[in-house]
């Protein structure tokens, strides 16, 4: 499996952080240097508020 990592910049900021697992897709969320969010999303689970943190901490780095 492989695992996405999206930046923000190449100065290494990412933001979110995509790994597959068997059933589901965990996602660490950074909107910070010193915050990390992780969600696990299952197969038939709604995205909206994902999105918005998501957004929210792209938004949130420099």
């Amino acid at each position: 499996m492989h695992r996405v990592v999206f930046c923000k910049s190449f100065a290494f900021r990412w933001f979110v952080d995509v790994e597959p697992q068997n059933d589901s897709v965990l996602l660490k969320i950074q909107k910070n240097r010193k915050e990390t969010q992780t969600v696990q999303l299952g197969l038939d689970q709604d995205l909206d508020k994902t999105q918005a943190l998501i957004r929210e901490a792209y938004s949130s780095i420099h």
